[in-house]
């Protein structure tokens, strides 16, 4: 019988012991799509217990502390942290199968060297343990990322974001590892949102640009987009929940949208979706320019449970997956973008894991020659990064495109104690081609399947975000 979390956890062949062990644990890190506060890192935030640390912002938590009938209270409410902690506690032994029983359990042992199983016979002393290694330097912001080799932290940022957490940043010595805002406009071109006005206003005041039509909007989004290079921007990244078809809109038509929607009034789903269409194919030609990656995470259906939204907001676990068609609008924005201006390195997420091949064969379509996986189909994303979930996209990327050539794995994640996320990542590759080496579906070649890991788990990334 294999013992639970050992050190071969999730390896089951010589060869997938020998990649995971010599080759991908000592890789270091470049986590280049996360929300992670730069605030924090800057201040290099302690916490006071477990509790905090580990249930604030968390919605997978979240929701599955819902699911196991926890009342709000103890989920996001009035209660304290520690008796948060202690229905987390009470929940995880429920959680068999799901992806945090393993990513809880990965976190209590790189972190606080605890290697038990944690149940509400055991919470009081992981929070004992969990508390006295977080009063310790290793265990603030900083440390945390480092222990974890991480090497680069790839932050989402709002273009009305000041940046100066990032412009201090970067002005720190001796930090050991790199912090870059990421670009995120979508409030510029979701003009169905209540307070897109508002939005308008901000943006032109930390733009000093006056936004009248949308030429203005457009020349906006740039002047912060080049503050955002100047702050070490690498990456851009844009939530698509909806892709719909769309067409060309004069530019009196999309001053005539941009001046209906700032007034609160009313646009149609073909209007927002012509709008969306139009800002992107906009700022793709701006990221080519100025050498950016293009992130669309396509397919969420959000804040469902209208009760918990006007309570407590976005992202607190109330999202789901969405069915919507995607293949031709997103094949038709693309080639948009393309003969607009040329398409930028790019990274397609899809939520819908029956999209999968969608995304693969996506990818291909716009391969340019002029580098390797200039389009990328990326990791498996939010509710799919499990085991199968991770599987299932790699081996579809590697039976329809190139996976040597995958940038790999990102936490996405609010926590400073997700990185291990990238270990189950790791295990879970070499793993697949251990496997793959053991049953003769490529060589017994230890060289070969090196090289792969090395470059999914490190080397591809590193030569998107770090040079």
């Amino acid at each position: 019988m294999t013992e639970f979390l050992s050190d071969n956890f999730l390896l089951t062949t010589p060869q997938a012991e020998r990649l995971y062990h010599d080759v991908a644990a000592p890789l270091p890190i470049v986590d280049f799509h996360n929300h992670l506060d730069p605030q924090a890192i800057l201040q290099d935030r302690v916490w006071s217990d477990l509790g905090e640390i580990w249930l604030e912002g968390d919605h997978y938590k979240w929701r599955a502390m819902r699911w196991n009938g926890i009342d709000e209270a103890h989920v996001t409410g009035s209660a304290s942290y520690r008796d948060k902690f202690r229905a987390f506690a009470e929940t995880l032994p429920h959680c068999l199968g799901n992806p945090l029983y393993h990513w809880s359990h990965l976190e209590l042992s790189r972190y606080f060297d605890w290697q038990g199983v944690l149940s509400p016979d055991t919470a009081e002393e992981v929070w004992e343990v969990a508390g006295s290694k977080l009063s310790q330097h290793d265990c603030s912001a900083r440390g945390l990322l480092r222990q974890m080799n991480v090497r680069f932290v790839g932050t989402t940022d709002d273009p009305c974001d000041d940046l100066s957490a990032h412009k201090a940043l970067a002005a720190t010595p001796d930090l050991g590892f790199t912090v870059a805002p990421s670009f995120r406009p979508d409030a510029a071109f979701k003009i169905e949102k209540p307070d897109y006005g508002t939005y308008l206003d901000r943006l032109s005041d930390i733009s000093s640009t006056p936004i009248r039509g949308f030429d203005d909007l457009i020349a906006a989004l740039l002047v912060r987009l080049d503050a955002f290079v100047e702050a070490g921007c690498k990456a851009t990244d844009h939530g698509l929940d909806r892709l719909a078809a769309f067409e060309p809109l004069t530019r009196s038509d999309r001053d005539a949208i941009l001046d209906r929607a700032r007034r609160g009034e009313p646009t149609t789903a073909q209007e927002q979706a012509d709008f969306q269409a139009a800002t992107l194919i906009e700022l793709g030609r701006a990221y080519t320019q100025r050498g950016l990656v293009m992130q669309f995470h396509i397919g969420a259906l959000r804040n469902t449970n209208t009760r918990l939204f006007n309570l407590l907001g976005p992202d607190i676990g109330c999202d789901s997956i969405n069915d919507a068609a995607i293949a031709a609008p997103l094949n038709a924005l693309l080639n948009a973008i393309e003969n607009h201006g040329g398409l930028p390195r790019t990274i397609l997420y899809g939520l819908d894991p029956s999209q999968n091949e969608i995304l693969v064969t996506t990818a291909g379509n716009f391969q340019d020659g002029s580098e390797p996986g200039k389009i990328q189909a990326g990791t498996a994303w939010w509710f799919n990064d499990q085991l199968d979930g991770m599987e299932r996209q790699m081996t579809q990327l590697a039976q329809m495109g190139l996976l040597s050539r995958f940038v790999g794995m990102l936490t996405d994640s609010r926590s400073f104690l997700s990185f291990p996320r990238h270990e189950y990542f790791r295990r879970l590759l070499c793993q697949m081609i251990g496997r793959w080496m053991a049953e003769g579906h490529m060589p017994n070649d230890m060289a070969l399947a090196e090289d792969l890991v090395t470059r999914v788990c490190y080397g591809n990334p590193a030569d998107w975000f770090l040079n």
